[in-house]
């Protein structure tokens, strides 16, 4: 699970990354709601200072979280890290992300980032 969510390193499969995105997704709503109610019990007092900090923290295993299950799709794809900045890209960006590390499937066999994580050994090999 710590492979999954915070290391940038390997290859992952395209469930992993939903359920992955899902999840994180999920646990940042929960203690965001937390935070909130903490937040509004403090009002302007150290209460709401601490709700906000925690906030931050939050936000910020989330953004690691998210960074790290994308580039690894990427990674699946066959493609450097240097393409979540894609996503920057007005309109266009977003959904060429969405559409190539949430539908598209990996590479098939190893690549330059590992093994695959499907468990193929390599394309199929050609009949001559």
């Amino acid at each position: 699970m710590m492979q999954l969510l915070f290391s940038f390193n390997g290859r992952i499969r395209r469930t992993n990354y939903w359920l992955g995105a899902l999840g994180a997704g999920l646990a940042y709503g929960v203690v965001l709601g937390i935070c909130f109610a903490i937040m509004m019990m403090g009002r302007d007092g150290p209460l709401a200072m601490v709700g906000g900090l925690l906030a931050f923290v939050v936000y910020f295993f989330l953004l690691w979280t998210a960074l790290a299950l994308q580039i690894k799709r990427w990674h699946d794809r066959d493609k450097s890290w240097v393409w979540i900045f894609i996503a920057f890209i007005p309109i266009v960006g977003a959904i060429w992300a969405l559409i190539e590390v949430g539908f598209l499937d990996g590479t098939p066999g190893p690549n330059k980032y590992g093994p695959s994580p499907k468990g193929v050994t390599g394309p199929a090999p050609v009949a001559t």
